[in-house]
């Protein structure tokens, strides 16, 4: 099962290493589960005046990007709370499901258009605290690879 992180923005710095490097902790351990081609396709900013045209404007672009018959989870403040576990059973779910992909959207500071909410299999939230998007792809990246060693029964996910 493929896996796309799709987000809006560039990571720099500090953020974009740690993310780097648990994509390929999460490639590594996935692709033994089935869960290969993990990637990351990074959606450029609009640099649109109005806030509303920016969101619609990065939320085209998101939707260009969902491969056919994709799952798609978008992240989102009011989403479900799902533990490390209750993430990693949905994974294997799905792909002892036989889908072909997931894909994970992070929108940008002005959110997603409603059209692209409604697309979403499955609205995910950290807690309800707001988190930059750059933390938000770091943590996400974070959990598929810990979903990945909780499938893998490897000793990473103790709590």
């Amino acid at each position: 099962m493929r896996i796309v992180v799709a987000a809006v923005g560039r990571l720099k710095g500090p953020e974009s290493e740690l993310s780097a490097r648990y994509l390929k902790r999460a490639s590594q351990t996935g692709r033994q589960l089935g869960l290969h081609d993990i990637e990351i396709i990074e959606i450029r900013e609009s640099r649109a005046g109005d806030p509303n045209k920016r969101m619609i404007e990065e939320s085209i672009a998101l939707a260009n990007v969902i491969p056919k018959n994709a799952i798609v989870v978008l992240l989102d403040s009011h989403g479900k709370d799902l533990d490390s576990a209750a993430l990693a059973t949905q994974l294997g779910n799905w792909r002892a499901d036989g889908r072909t992909a997931v894909v994970f959207l992070i929108g940008g500071a002005d959110g997603l258009a409603a059209n692209l909410r409604e697309k979403a299999n499955l609205r995910l939230s950290f807690g309800s605290a707001t988190w930059p998007h750059q933390l938000v792809r770091v943590m996400l990246l974070e959990q598929v690879y810990r979903a990945a060693t909780i499938l893998a029964g490897h000793p990473y996910h103790r709590g």
